[in-house]
């Protein structure tokens, strides 16, 4: 996994990134899968407590652990394995304060205004509002703050120029 690095072109990806490594369950699953091939069930039975199916969901949306299928015992079903896939980081962005102090606030923040927010932009998700210039411009917001958002929020993500709604189940 040498010389792996991670490259930044957007401020939106520090998102996933500031989460992952300000939350010690996320901090301790990423460096878990530093060190080697290990399936959910493997990761389980090494943290005590932590949502492990949440803390994968989120290295995946910050692009931070691969996957791949693991070969069974003959008589078993194949499982996922995951490990990081990053051991560089280069940032290569520029970005106005405004927009980084709201992605670092999205980050860091556990603000009972952040949850309401969400809710609101699901809501609007199920009216059939996705455009995040829409839902921006309806919050008094910024795009970059929806955005940031959608990288936070395990059930929301970016496509284009919209947000959707993900499986829950996953």
């Amino acid at each position: 996994m040498t010389g792996h690095i991670r490259i930044v072109n957007d401020p939106v990806d520090l998102v996933p990134l500031l989460i992952t490594f300000n939350n010690s369950c996320y901090k301790q699953v990423y460096d878990l899968l530093n060190r080697s091939w290990m399936t959910e069930e493997e990761i389980d039975e090494q943290l005590k407590d932590g949502d492990v199916g949440q803390c994968i969901t989120i290295l995946k949306k910050g692009n931070l652990i691969e996957e791949q299928w693991r070969m069974p015992e003959p008589g078993q079903r194949p499982v996922r394995e995951f490990r990081a896939t990053y051991n560089k980081f280069r940032a290569n962005f520029q970005c106005n304060f405004a927009d980084l102090s709201d992605l670092i606030y999205i980050s860091v923040s556990n603000d009972e205004n952040l949850r309401m927010m969400v809710e609101k932009i699901e809501g609007e998700l199920e009216n059939g509002n996705s455009s995040i210039n829409d839902i921006a411009r309806k919050f008094n917001v910024s795009p970059v703050f929806i955005k940031g958002l959608a990288k936070r929020i395990p059930h929301l993500d970016v496509k284009g120029q919209g947000l959707v709604l993900l499986d829950r189940s996953l």
